[in-house]
């Protein structure tokens, strides 16, 4: 028997009237989902996990990734098209810093709910 089938077979229209309610708009929608997308990948996950600490510039990410600097180049323009991430020259360096530290709030609830004992692992 497949426990994901709902056994009453009768919509409880209540919970469905509430849930709609309470439901995501489509700008929210498309807009999370595309910022989880862009945090999904290791690369960048790490990047913002980084510049959450101190701003760094393309060569030091490289050296903490051990990547190319063109790789790193690469995301990091993925992300300041995002308004993720903001630069600043210091001559001819250019520093990298997260524009909203909020992000890294979402990484640590994000491991806040891997070390929570769930079943994650079988996803």
């Amino acid at each position: 028997m497949n426990d994901d089938l709902c056994g009453s077979r009768m919509v409880h229209k209540d919970k469905v009237v509430l849930a709609k309610a309470q439901d995501l708009r489509e700008g929210e929608v498309e807009g999370l989902s595309k910022l989880l997308k862009l945090i999904a990948e290791p690369g960048r996950l790490r990047i913002i996990h980084a510049l959450d600490k101190q701003e760094m510039c393309v060569c030091d990410l490289a050296a903490l990734l051990n990547v190319s600097e063109s790789a790193v180049s690469h995301q990091l323009r993925l992300l300041r098209t995002s308004d993720v991430v903001e630069k600043r020259r210091e001559g001819t360096v250019l520093y990298y810093r997260l524009k909203n530290n909020r992000l890294q709030e979402l990484i640590d609830l994000g491991l806040s709910i891997l070390n929570y004992p769930c079943v994650i692992e079988n996803y």
